[in-house]
């Protein structure tokens, strides 16, 4: 990057570190650190948004329209009929009994081992969540500045740790309302600069349809498939129970809208999500496919990432990479031709050659793709470690290639921010669950207020430093959109069907839903580790296993009777 770019970096994360800790002010008591219930609803609305969108939104989620177009924006389908149940019941009943955290409410309806083991699988799936998110932004500085990766995940750490630990769920409320605006400006002057760089005859409409005919503008698949990630079913049924299980249990999401000042204030804040959010993921997802049409008239490399190829380009593996990419570079050249036909054919409106120049392009980009398919196994043959998927590596690539001085420096800023925000969350909720459900509960229960805030502060900068520790073996687990996604599918359902229970079914008491979490949580893993169906789908399953397992084993459990003295 340039030193204009560097300045505009700096200088925006600087002036949301220091807008965070000045608008927080101190923090004397638990309240206060956890969040006072003082906040209108559009502020709400954003805080929740941005604790969505992490730097693997805006980093991953480009890469993955790139690679396999729009069809990931089923995945919120889901969204808006989860935010109405929320409304309707989690919100009024969070508010109403004044708690800190979602789990809480499970040891007044069932008891303390049930509480404990729902903050548990929170905590274990919330920090293995966090860690990614801390991985990404790390991604994009040891990139850029040719470093080991360990030092830019313990800077990103680091920084997220100091205005989180000092100024706790309010400073970072406050940082994601400036966050939000920024992220919201650099995603379009970045969709824009897209389609200002494509040939001159090229708009913005005609990429549009390129990449229709090239398969990438999948919104909808109708087609019912279990073992299918994303369709409308899977969208709409699994995506409504994630989404559910998210935003109703999750404490990182529980504790950004219990932070609205009335009831009302956070059921519009969720609402305005739930309309917002499917709009904006189509558009960051559109700015992804707007790369793939960029790309079919401007060379893309190999390979993304970077730091793999100059690691192969200095082994003794090179000639033969260096020969593969000589060849895609000439299949290139053949594929810029073939675009410049589909173009000239789109503006013909004439069916025959629309679908000649659509068949000779997509031939020649199945034969770069089996070229690039030989190229990364020789990065895997120089280092069977290597990281060899680059989805995350698309958008990045663009951005420091091809956008002006200063607004690369802006882009790189957005996705820091958007890491920043949805870190300072993730750890904000690990730290108030680890305090609030075990420390102030079980542990030092009636200690002073001041005795609370260190160790939440303690508890921060515990969960900081592992978050730190698993973003170092994140570097495996392919595109970061998925993997979250996916992890949350393990543990979410089960917790769900808990909170379910607890509102709907009160006769079930809290051993039969204890007993049925663990067996539920197990069965899931399992069914995940032999990839049995789509990971959407295992929040339902879950879900409805934990109700039917906990109803049956309600009939034989019957509580025990309180001694007669």
């Amino acid at each position: 990057m340039s030193l204009t770019d560097w300045i505009v970096l700096g200088c925006t994360l600087l002036a949301i570190v220091v807008y965070g800790v000045f608008k927080s002010g101190s923090n004397k008591d638990i309240g206060q650190y956890l969040g006072s219930r003082s906040l209108p609803w559009y502020h709400v609305g954003l805080s929740v948004m941005a604790t969505q969108a992490s730097a693997i939104t805006f980093l991953s989620a480009p890469g993955q329209a790139y690679s396999d177009g729009m069809r990931f924006v089923q995945f919120y389908f889901g969204l808006p009929l989860a935010m109405i149940v929320l409304c309707i019941t989690f919100v009024p009943i969070f508010h109403k009994l004044k708690v800190y955290t979602a789990y809480e409410f499970l040891e007044t309806r069932f008891d303390l081992k049930t509480r404990a083991l729902t903050s548990m699988l929170f905590l274990i799936q919330r920090g293995l969540s966090t860690g990614i998110t801390i991985y990404a932004p790390s991604i994009i500085l040891s990139g850029i500045l040719h470093i080991n990766i360990t030092y830019t995940t313990l800077f990103i750490g680091g920084l997220v740790l100091f205005y989180t630990v000092y100024g706790g769920s309010k400073a970072v409320s406050y940082t994601q309302l400036l966050q939000m605006t920024i992220i919201f400006s650099g995603m379009f002057l970045a969709g824009l600069f897209v389609v200002m760089l494509m040939p001159s005859d090229v708009g913005f409409i005609k990429s549009i349809k390129m990449a229709g005919n090239l398969g990438r503008m999948n919104v909808i698949d109708w087609k019912f498939d279990p073992s299918s990630r994303y369709n409308i079913w899977s969208g709409i049924i699994g995506g409504f129970f994630l989404q559910l299980a998210y935003f109703g249990t999750d404490q990182s999401q529980v504790g950004r809208y219990l932070t609205g000042c009335s009831v009302e204030h956070s059921r519009l804040g969720l609402i305005m999500n739930g309309m917002l959010k499917i709009p904006m993921q189509f558009l960051i997802l559109l700015v992804g496919v707007l790369v793939f049409s960029f790309y079919q008239f401007n060379r893309p490399p190999v390979f993304f990432n970077n730091y793999e190829v100059e690691q192969v380009k200095q082994s003794s593996y090179a000639p033969q990479f260096n020969q593969l990419e000589e060849q895609y570079n000439k299949t290139f050249e053949q594929r810029k031709v073939k675009a410049d036909n589909l173009a000239k054919a789109l503006d013909s409106d004439d069916a025959g050659q629309i679908n000649k120049a659509k068949t000779e392009l997509s031939s020649l980009n199945k034969e770069a793709g089996k070229i690039r398919t030989d190229a990364i196994a020789v990065i895997k043959k120089n280092n069977d470690k290597a990281n060899t998927d680059d989805t995350n590596y698309v958008f990045l690539t663009f951005v420091t290639h091809y956008l002006p001085k200063g607004l690369i420096g802006l882009l790189i800023a957005v996705i820091f921010l958007a890491s920043m925000g949805s870190t300072a969350s993730g750890l904000n909720s690990l730290a108030s669950t680890t305090a609030v459900d075990f420390y102030k509960r079980i542990i030092n229960p009636g200690a002073s207020d001041k005795s609370y805030v260190n160790a939440l502060r303690l508890a921060t900068i515990f969960w900081g430093l592992v978050c730190i520790g698993m973003a170092l073996y994140a570097s495996k687990i392919g595109n970061l959109l998925e993997a979250v996604n996916q992890l949350g599918s393990y543990i979410y359902g089960t917790i769900l069907g808990v909170f379910v229970v607890a509102f709907y079914l009160k006769n079930i008491k809290g051993t039969p839903v204890f007993i049925a979490a663990i067996i539920t949580e197990a069965i899931i893993c399992y069914m995940g580790y032999k990839n049995t169906v789509a990971y959407l789908w295992l929040n339902p399953i879950g879900c409805f296993m934990v109700i039917l397992i906990a109803a049956i084993l309600n009939i034989f459990i019957k509580p025990k009777q309180a001694a007669i003295s």
